[in-house]
């Protein structure tokens, strides 16, 4: 596809889809409560139809209506109907990793597995602190158990798809976790923790990657009534519980996807709003804003949108930032530092490495693709200003992310194709019929 540049300034407002991440952990919270709960500008995406379809494999009612942007899902209080399953679930990492704790909750047999790029993505951490649990979650491909197949920690970490859970509930207890891959496995304990026999006490081995998601989780399960003791982000105590019932959820506009329309103008110049989303956001990438505004951008909110602006004739400047809390922006800010006066260093983001792509290399592979002078480190990224670009035809590893940051450079430079641009279709599928929108001039 081939990315028209715009040669006004933006005066855009836009509207991007609901957030992925509140979509999916909705209808996993909402699965457990007790009823029906309707899901409201819930994101209907590839992720969030995997996440669906396999909850509606497990036996539970859950009604899409995709023109109105609703799901209905009608909890069982805690109980998994069915009693043996082969689940798949695309490359959705949210759903591999909810799913995988959820399941253990069940009385049966059930299998995990997923499209080749989720086999390469570890979720050994996982298997393990669930495997402290009394949880009997092992390769699918080995009759043997967890602790038979990984007796050392080293080789337990490389622990992927597809998984095998032999379910009888979750017993309780205390476990340990590493965090320094990804955040979605303590989210994922602690939304399944409520229903365990007893307490569970989950202390992070490592430092915490991505904080704010593990936050989001915390506030959408207080949402739904249930509180978490903490010590930080290094020990939470969850005590046996239900959901509350919540007739009617309303799921947050997407801060990733909003991303790449608060980073236009730092590229093009001029303003462009965001619609139905708010600094108050729950969702932690919304502190992108923050790396704009040390760029020079300027930014203006309200109770309902957020507009960003760079007025005609500045220029944005090169940040050194890390990005280890917000690492689905980074590639955002990637595409922006060329554009800059001065050097860009992204640091903080050795966990994108195992994310639908290895992004820090794919990211660095493009921009120089592009001509751009790049440097990668073990944990991000320097990116130097671009005078000049050369055309080219951007790879995009069938990562969505590749997809809609890199077409962002085309707006201004008249020489980007994407390829297999229907990878958006993962957490944004309209996201090239917003895009034209800032072909509008005001």
């Amino acid at each position: 596809m081939k990315i028209n540049p715009i040669s006004h300034p933006l005066n855009a407002t836009v509207r991007v889809p609901g957030s992925k991440s509140l979509t999916n952990r909705a209808l996993l919270i909402a699965s457990l409560a007790d009823g029906t709960t309707r899901l409201t500008n819930a994101l209907f995406s590839d992720d969030s139809r995997y996440f669906a379809k396999a909850l509606q494999t497990l036996g539970f009612d859950i009604r899409l209506d995709e023109a109105s942007h609703e799901m209905t899902v009608t909890g069982l209080g805690g109980k998994i109907p069915a009693k043996k399953a082969d689940l798949f679930i695309g490359n959705a990492g949210t759903a591999a990793r909810f799913l995988s704790a959820f399941l253990t909750l069940g009385n049966g047999e059930y299998i995990l597995d997923g499209e080749p790029r989720m086999r390469e993505r570890p979720i050994g951490d996982l298997v393990e602190a669930l495997s402290q649990l009394g949880c009997d979650i092992r390769p699918a491909d080995d009759g043997r158990s967890t602790a038979d197949h990984c007796p050392s920690s080293i080789v337990h970490r490389q622990i992927c798809p597809p998984v095998k859970i032999i379910a009888s509930g979750l017993r309780g207890g205390k476990t340990n976790i590493a965090g320094d891959i990804s955040s979605q496995f303590l989210s994922a304990l602690l939304m399944v923790a409520p229903y365990a026999q007893s307490p569970i006490e989950v202390e992070l081995t490592t430092e915490l990657n991505s904080k704010p998601y593990a936050d989001m989780t915390i506030a959408i399960m207080r949402d739904f009534g249930i509180e978490i003791e903490r010590d930080g982000y290094h020990r939470f105590t969850i005590h046996p519980n239900l959901y509350s019932l919540i007739s009617n959820y309303p799921i947050e506009s997407d801060a990733s996807a909003a991303s790449y329309f608060f980073a236009a103008p730092a590229i093009c110049g001029g303003t462009v709003r965001v619609e139905n989303i708010s600094r108050n956001s729950v969702q932690g990438d919304i502190a992108f804003l923050d790396v704009l505004k040390q760029m020079g951008c300027e930014v203006e909110e309200t109770n309902n949108s957020i507009t960003v602006h760079r007025p005609q004739g500045s220029s944005i400047v090169g940040v050194d930032v890390d990005m280890r809390d917000i690492p689905d922006t980074a590639q955002t800010l990637a595409v922006i530092a060329p554009f800059a006066d001065s050097p860009t260093r992204i640091r903080g983001i050795a966990s994108a490495r195992v994310k639908e792509t290895d992004r820090v290399h794919a990211t660095c592979v493009e921009l120089d693709r592009l001509g751009v002078r790049v440097e990668e480190h073990d944990d991000g990224m320097t990116i130097y200003p671009a005078e000049e670009m050369r055309s080219a035809s951007i790879q995009t590893y069938n990562d969505h992310r590749m997809a809609m940051a890199f077409s962002l450079i085309g707006l201004r430079f008249d020489g980007v194709t994407i390829e297999n641009p229907s990878c958006v279709s993962k957490t944004f599928p309209n996201f090239f019929e917003v895009l034209a929108q800032l072909q509008i001039a005001g």
